[in-house]
């Protein structure tokens, strides 16, 4: 359970009765769809779904991106999210004139840093997935972004994830918790990935945390630690390193930071913070606020770091960016253990092995 602070704590514990009204409504929803009262849909093609049982924070992006990455030299690969926060609705595909607000910030990540995969969006993805083939029939394998409690759809395989420092299974129901589906849900995974480990995560501490998973009779259970690549300014594209003497901005609209600012403290000199909400829409006031909390820095050596999510939320002010020291950190898993190959091969293999009538 994630409490930020003592107030939010005591506040979100006064909330209890209606987490037990929330989850009373999930276990019956489930219940429905188990016992298929409820009828869930399945598709001709391997469909690969990429979620968490809480809100926001474990590095479903990164995961998607590590997908794409895997699969995009081999299939003809395409991901549907479900857009938040953008200024359409319904379904829309990503083309050359597409913007975050038309989007999303995670599908014009995607569509920025994957421009040959195809990218759709759309609240209902049971009604997404075949407008998309319409639209793309060449397509070999779907990747849902953020989709495991959507229940509409029986994915062929699902990608769990859960925070190494705030796993689902020490958590409760919504608003109380961060649970946005019940525990035992995790029985429809059938890999398992802890995020955000550290690197060095020692033996006993894997062990008791599959000790924790194992009896959701889950398949696989992955680790993965945050890696984080070379900054690149955010137009004009040119390489930085973090350097211990180094000021920094850090400027974020991410649901949790934490391993974020750990990264950047332990790599500069100080850094300052300004955060704004999940999915924040910036704002040319926000870019005078930000240059002018910058301009307060005394250091010499002092920039801007933001993260690829914001980058595609800022990247609108491209003319006002250009003389500003704004640079992006991009972030990716790295499996632990020596075990990436065996993800790998999980995947590539689930995606050769796909027979139609096994789905349908």
């Amino acid at each position: 359970m994630n409490f930020n602070s003592i107030f939010l704590r005591s506040f979100r514990i006064l909330l209890f009765p209606f987490s037990l009204l929330y989850g009373l409504i999930i276990i019956i929803r489930n219940f429905l769809y188990n016992k298929k009262i409820f009828h869930c849909a399945t598709f001709n093609l391997p469909v690969i779904c990429v979620g968490n049982l809480v809100m926001g924070g474990t590095g479903k992006s990164p995961m998607v991106e590590y997908l794409i990455q895997l699969l995009q030299n081999k299939f003809f690969v395409a991901t549907i999210s479900r857009g938040y926060k953008r200024k359409t609705k319904g379904y829309a595909l990503a083309n050359e004139f597409t913007t975050a607000l038309e989007i999303g910030d995670e599908p014009m990540q995607f569509h920025t840093k994957f421009p040959q995969i195809t990218v759709a969006v759309g609240e209902e993805r049971i009604v997404a997935i075949p407008q998309l083939l319409h639209d793309k029939p060449e397509t070999q394998v779907i990747i849902l972004d953020d989709a495991f409690q959507h229940r509409a759809i029986k994915a062929g395989l699902n990608i769990l994830l859960t925070e190494c420092n705030n796993l689902f299974t020490q958590d409760f129901f919504l608003p109380t918790g961060d649970l946005r589906d019940q525990k035992n849900s995790a029985r429809r995974a059938d890999i398992i990935v802890v995020t955000k480990c550290p690197f060095r995560l020692a033996a006993d501490e894997k062990n008791k945390m599959i000790n924790q998973l194992e009896k959701y009779k889950t398949r696989h259970i992955f680790f993965t630690a945050s890696e984080y690549g070379n900054l690149y300014h955010i137009t004009e594209k040119n390489k930085n390193n973090i350097s211990p003497g180094d000021e920094i901005l850090l400027v974020h609209g991410i649901a949790n930071a934490q391993s974020l600012k750990n990264f950047i403290s332990e790599k500069a000199a100080a850094y300052e913070e300004i955060s704004y909400g999940d999915h924040h829409i910036f704002s040319i006031d926000d870019l005078k606020d930000i240059h002018k909390r910058f301009e307060k820095i005394k250091a010499i050596n002092k920039y801007i770091v933001t993260t690829e999510k914001d980058a595609v939320r800022f990247i609108k002010f491209k003319e006002q960016l250009k003389d500003l020291p704004l640079y992006v950190l991009p972030v990716k898993h790295t499996f632990l253990f020596n075990e990436g190959k065996i993800f790998d091969d999980i995947i590539v293999d689930f995606i050769t092995t796909f027979k139609k009538e096994t789905y349908a």
